[in-house]
């Protein structure tokens, strides 16, 4: 340890905090909405809201809830997007989940980004199709969200457990994709993950480091 020097009488005294100060890190959310599970994770952490609700409605207002909880005291929040061509039967529930997630964090004045499936498992693994390694076949269910939860572990030392583990990976994923737009990329991240964030339609940057 440096020992403090004794000012010198008549000498001007320099103030402690001389210099700029570092920039605060944003607190980013990432968040895969969904009706059934939704991931949440934040740097270092996953968490997941479950509604048991017997209804829309009560598994609207269970995912709106818990999803408060955890954005209250975020400065950004990065969501997953819908995926283009695979409709289902619960479509419009889900996109009306989102959008109500979305207008949530509007009336909090919080920014947000959105993010397609696809951007998001480039930014993971380098390719929107990764492909059995062995086979050549392209991963599909569970193979592919296998495939981007494992490459969160490895990445960034996350492993993620139980029911929710697809839902919590996505959202870490999802999260460290904000974080690296904001100028601190949680690992290093080659040239064909990182051209995923490019292509996403991203806020004012200058409004979230000032939140």
């Amino acid at each position: 340890m440096t020992a403090p020097t004794t000012p010198v009488a008549g000498m001007p005294t320099l103030p402690a905090t001389a210099g700029p100060r570092p920039r605060p890190r944003p607190r980013v959310i990432g968040l895969d909405v969904a009706m059934g599970i939704t991931g949440i994770a934040g740097e270092g952490w996953t968490d997941h809201v479950k509604a048991k609700g017997t209804s829309q409605h009560s598994r609207f207002e269970q995912q709106l809830a818990g999803i408060g909880d955890h954005i209250r005291h975020a400065d950004f929040v990065v969501i997953e997007g819908a995926a283009y061509g695979h409709n289902n039967s619960g479509a419009d529930a889900l996109a009306a989940m989102r959008w109500m997630v979305r207008h949530d964090l509007w009336k909090r004045r919080i920014p947000y980004a959105v993010i397609t499936p696809g951007q998001r498992m480039i930014y993971a693994v380098g390719t929107a199709a990764p492909k059995d390694e062995t086979t050549g076949a392209r991963l599909r269910g569970d193979a592919l969200k296998g495939a981007l939860r494992t490459a969160v572990a490895k990445t960034y030392g996350i492993h993620t457990e139980g029911t929710a583990r697809y839902d919590e990976a996505d959202a870490y994923i999802l999260m460290a994709m904000g974080v690296h737009w904001l100028g601190w990329p949680l690992a290093v991240v080659g040239d064909d993950r990182r051209r995923a964030l490019d292509s996403v339609r991203w806020p004012d940057r200058a409004t979230v480091v000032t939140q």
